[in-house]
């Protein structure tokens, strides 16, 4: 019955984030005025966009363009490099 209130009415979070590189927070605070926003706005909006889940089904596609990204490159099976690794030890 918690998790149902839960779900209802999220609680909003503070945030704060320790030691961002401060070319890092200078590109949030530019992309933020191109769009209009405070760097706060901006912040909670790449965030939102970064995590968004991806359906089931997309797995597929993106599965499909990394194999296209390698096709016709010579592949090294994953037990001969296993065996290399333990060689070098």
């Amino acid at each position: 019955m918690l998790a149902s209130v839960a779900l209802e009415r999220p609680i909003p979070v503070n945030l704060s984030i320790r030691n961002l590189d401060d070319d890092v927070a200078g590109r949030m605070r530019i992309r933020a005025a191109e769009h209009g926003r405070s760097t706060e706005a901006e912040v909670r909006v790449s965030l939102a966009e970064a995590l968004v889940v991806a359906p089931a089904d997309d797995f597929d596609v993106r599965a499909a363009r990394i194999r296209a990204m390698s096709a016709g490159r010579q592949q090294t099976p994953a037990e001969i490099l296993q065996a290399d690794s333990r060689n070098e030890r």
